[in-house]
């Protein structure tokens, strides 16, 4: 892969969408075993995945996955734990401020 070069691959996936009181989650997982890496973009296709309250729908799509350049990649490692660190910048506390 070059410098600035990016790829693009199609690949079929499950979506699995929680939505119960003990879990609230949404994940994909491609079924070809494709791995995505730093900086590369995920698209689902398909119209949203809704599950109502108390179930667990899962459904079969396809995705495109946008692979980063080798540039990108490198960027994206050397800049990502800086803005992990912006996600680390509050806190909760039982603290009523006025």
């Amino acid at each position: 892969m070059g410098l600035l070069t990016r790829k693009i691959e199609t690949a079929p996936c499950t979506v699995e969408v929680s939505h119960r009181f003990e879990e609230l989650s949404a994940h994909v997982r491609f079924d070809n075993g494709a791995v995505v890496f730093p900086g590369d973009e995920v698209k689902v296709h398909g119209s949203p995945v809704m599950a109502p309250y108390g179930e667990v729908v899962v459904e079969h799509r396809t995705a495109t996955i946008v692979r980063a350049s080798a540039l990108e990649r490198l960027w994206t490692r050397l800049t990502g734990d800086f803005e992990f660190m912006e996600l680390c910048e509050f806190s909760f506390s039982e603290e009523v401020t006025l």
